[in-house]
């Protein structure tokens, strides 16, 4: 089946377009056309420029068993959505939508296929607000039209005094980072998206939970397509029964951890019982590379802990996690086998470096291509593009370190060419890396082999690359 994707412009002026007629019936038309929303928990570009999220893999699948196509129409705004699916303007909206009484009326919703719970986050610089009457007087900021409107609408009853903001322009991801950096006091979020926010933002954490738990759901107009709303309902029900949901839920709220010191511990650990597996295969890559071997192994450690056999929910695999389109250029027949798998990292590390500007010195040169490593070149070009204009320098990592967390935030990632990135997580990849090189660089020995010519990468030019910044 193929996968329509358009380019995020169109994405955006399609969504805008309020005059567009009704799309026709799946059956007609053979497409199916979901209605969705840039960011994590729902619909993004990964790092290796493919689209990816909880909403894109559930529509993608639902639409292979349909036998169609699907089209993504990505909604201007949060509070937009409704009102372009009540105009039929998609068959049904994939976009993180709470079931709510409120939403009911206006929609029709499909099965549940994740439980959440609104909360209030807070910044722990602050006092916790552990009541609702402690909200009173506090700078609150909400998502314009979401779930969290509704709640706070039925609290102001009791507590006649509440108050809040609400964005109609910034997405619950954004408006956690401004309580992090505290611009606001408390914002009410969903469960889900404060976990993956607090990853970034460690003096983030939920002072309370706010009323019941709460189901997501897709939502479909109320006097839409019954068959396929029918053809939804058993989709939702063989995934629950088959464990295709659950695989999906844990392959993006899994793992949602923060780096601490007994990380650390962990690590110095391993430098003593992993490690001496694979050094020399570091070291035989630093020969090839001339890149120092201690980067290599850190690297290493943050990709996969020293796990040969490491294997990724997207099919990214082994010691350096390299994905399957990288290793086929690299000659790397077997990613599980480290003898293949380390050099093959260490090379594709080499041609990220290489294909930066000259101008680029170390060591930032070598910050940038590990951010690279991880967030992919299009996603990295965007934040040297978006430290340009904000009069940055885009060839410092200590600049590049403000611009990239912002390709997550929508005033940011709606101009950039590939839309929202995980650039906050590109920053902390390469801060753990450099924290764990810095170790090795401590009690591990340099190493010295004799001269040699190293090994020139070259991939073939992806579409990613051509960005206005690339050049000497």
């Amino acid at each position: 089946m193929r996968v329509f994707l358009f380019s995020f412009l169109a994405l955006f002026l399609s969504a805008c377009d309020m005059s567009a007629k009704p799309v026709p019936a799946v059956r007609e038309s053979g497409e199916l056309v979901v209605l969705t929303r840039n960011g994590p928990t729902t619909y993004f570009e990964d790092a290796q420029g493919n689209f990816a999220g909880i909403e894109y893999d559930l529509a993608t699948l639902f639409a292979k068993e349909l036998g169609v196509n699907v089209r993504f129409v990505l909604a201007p705004e949060f509070n937009r959505i409704l009102p372009i699916l009540q105009k039929k303007q998609a068959h049904l909206a994939a976009a993180g939508l709470s079931v709510t009484a409120g939403r009911e009326k206006k929609v029709r919703f499909g099965p549940s296929y994740q439980t959440i719970q609104q909360q209030v986050a807070y910044n722990t610089y602050a006092l916790r607000p552990d009541e609702i009457k402690n909200l009173v007087g506090k700078r609150i900021a909400v998502v314009a039209g979401s779930s969290y409107v509704e709640r706070l609408k039925e609290l102001k009853q009791q507590y006649l005094k509440l108050a809040w903001e609400e964005k109609s322009q910034q997405e619950s991801e954004e408006l956690l980072g401004q309580v992090a950096d505290g611009t606001v006091d408390c914002v009410v979020a969903d469960s889900h998206v404060i976990a993956v926010a607090q990853i970034f933002y460690p003096n983030l954490d939920v002072a309370f939970d706010l009323g019941k738990e709460e189901e997501l759901a897709w939502a479909f107009p109320q006097d839409g397509d019954a068959e396929l709303y029918a053809k939804a309902q058993a989709f939702f029900a063989r995934i629950h029964q088959d464990g295709t949901l659950r695989r999906l839920l844990d392959r993006y709220y899994g793992h949602l951890e923060r780096l601490e010191g007994a990380d650390v511990e962990s690590f110095l650990e391993s430098m003593k019982t992993q490690l001496p597996k694979y050094r020399r295969l570091f070291q035989q890559a630093q020969e090839i590379t001339d890149i120092d071997w201690r980067l290599l192994a850190a690297l290493g450690y943050q990709e996969s802990h020293w796990n040969p056999l490491a294997t990724s929910p997207t099919g990214v695999r082994g010691l350096m996690m390299l994905t399957a389109y990288t290793a086929d250029y690299l000659g790397v027949s077997n990613r599980l086998n480290p003898k293949e798998n380390i050099p093959a990292g260490a090379r594709y590390l080499q041609y990220l470096k290489d294909t930066l500007p000259e101008r680029i010195k170390e060591p930032d040169r070598t910050w940038l291509a590990l951010a690279a490593y991880n967030t992919g070149q299009g996603h990295l070009e965007d934040a040297r593009v978006l430290a340009k204009r904000m009069k940055f320098d885009p060839d410092s990592w200590v600049d590049l370190k403000k611009s990239l967390p912002l390709l997550s935030k929508p005033k940011y990632f709606k101009k950039a060419k590939h839309g929202y990135a995980r650039g906050a997580e590109a920053v902390i990849f390469t801060e753990n890396t450099r924290t764990y090189y810095d170790i090795l660089v401590r009690f591990a020995p340099p190493h010295k082999p004799a001269p040699l010519q190293a090994t020139l990468v070259t991939f073939p030019s992806p579409s990613d690359t051509d960005a206005t910044l690339s050049g000497p």
